[in-house]
């Protein structure tokens, strides 16, 4: 199970895409993808059409981990181990749902998500 940073799903679903071809062979190699609610929450912020949407949804098959007490404290550590920074909460708790699932996160902004490698998340 591969997690998704929102960058990722929109990826799925458009072309041209420089992510799509290497989550294509993910999935032609059997594995599947989930993401976190706050994924589902700025891919559906858009724009997305409806087609998009519902490509999105098969692709990952309802696998949309929700954000809870768990990721929620680890979020917090993150952000204040990596400095509070103005912006970064989005990505803290994509990666502490991923963290909570162990599960690794595909993102194309990996500097972002670096400095939270040290904290458990893995990156695909």
């Amino acid at each position: 199970m591969i997690h998704l940073d929102t960058n990722c799903l929109i990826g799925l679903v458009t072309s041209p895409s420089q992510i799509k071809p290497r989550l294509l062979l993910w999935l032609k190699a059997g594995e599947e993808f989930a993401i976190s609610a706050v994924v589902w929450s700025e891919f559906l912020n858009g724009p997305v059409t409806a087609q998009e949407i519902s490509d999105a949804d098969g692709m990952i098959a309802g696998r949309i981990v929700p954000f809870g007490v768990s990721e929620a404290e680890i979020a917090s550590r993150l952000f204040n181990q990596s400095g509070r920074k103005r912006g970064s909460q989005p990505d803290c708790f994509i990666a502490a749902t991923a963290i909570c699932a162990r599960a690794p996160l595909a993102t194309l902004d990996r500097k972002d998500f670096a400095p939270f490698i040290g904290a458990g998340l893995q990156l695909a």
